[in-house]
């Protein structure tokens, strides 16, 4: 990982979006700061699109969706994109059919129950109400799961036939071939009508954990948070580039950087 400064000021004036996580890359301690917030005003400001994927449910996106001067929030790791209409109410879109939707649903809570019975301290996330298409354990947000724990519910949902993917607060499981990749496809493609892959060179990825490492694997320009150095001995595939600060700090680095590239020309 090079330093943020390391980002050639050419490819920071060429970019037209910014993909980012929510949790501890955009907030600090569960919120939003002033800096992050202003910052995603600034990117607006300057027609940059920034669209938030997320493993956080529908339902605790949905305010952000509208406060945020954000293109759109991916929700529940690619299967849900929340984005205001031409009448400034709220839209949401899925990857799949209600069908779909209503069998794995009552699928994954069969599973989440044989997790809470086989992995001792195990527990549902308090956003697991607003949840239409995942579950999610929480290891670190309102309690903690050490390793092994973690491992134990990862193969739990892997052994049900369950995607897996273990955030910076959450193990989130869920059915489909979705993901935060495709669903950064899916969501530039529906909200923007853009192609992502064919101008992936002009967006910016900005994560902090390990289940950032898809993103950072396939974006050219991929950021850490600084606070992604206590993942860094655990991710397949590293940001290209890490911030000096963390969380919502870091992420308002992010977006000075890629400004000051365009005005500095």
């Amino acid at each position: 990982m090079q330093p943020l400064r390391a980002w050639p000021a050419a490819a920071r004036r060429a970019t037209l979006g910014l993909l980012t996580d929510i949790d501890d890359t955009l907030t600090t301690e569960g919120a939003i700061t002033p800096d992050a917030l202003q910052a995603l005003h600034a990117l607006a400001a300057h027609g940059v699109h920034v669209i938030a994927i997320t493993g956080r449910p529908v339902g605790w996106s949905e305010p952000f969706a509208l406060a945020w001067p954000l293109a759109g929030i991916v929700a529940e790791n690619g299967a849900v994109a929340l984005t205001r209409g031409a009448d400034g109410a709220l839209r949401k879109l899925y990857v799949q059919d209600e069908g779909v939707r209503r069998a794995n649903f009552a699928r994954m809570q069969e599973v989440a129950q044989r997790v809470l019975r086989e992995v001792p301290g195990a527990t549902l996330s308090r956003d697991s109400g607003g949840r239409e298409t995942d579950i999610a354990i929480d290891h670190s947000e309102f309690t903690h799961l050490p390793p092994d724990r973690i491992a134990q519910v990862v193969a739990i949902l892997r052994a049900e036939g369950m995607n897996a993917t273990v955030s910076s607060i959450h193990v989130n499981g869920w059915y489909g071939d979705h993901h935060k990749l495709s669903g950064a496809r899916w969501a530039v493609r529906e909200l923007l009508g853009r192609e992502l892959e064919a101008e992936l060179e002009r967006w910016v990825y900005v994560g902090d954990s390990t289940n950032d490492v898809l993103m950072f694997e396939h974006f050219p320009h991929s950021v850490g948070v600084a606070n992604i150095r206590r993942f860094e001995h655990e991710l397949a595939h590293k940001p290209a580039y890490v911030t000096e600060g963390e969380r919502g700090a870091g992420f308002a680095e992010v977006a000075r950087a890629l400004l000051e590239g365009r005005v500095g020309g």
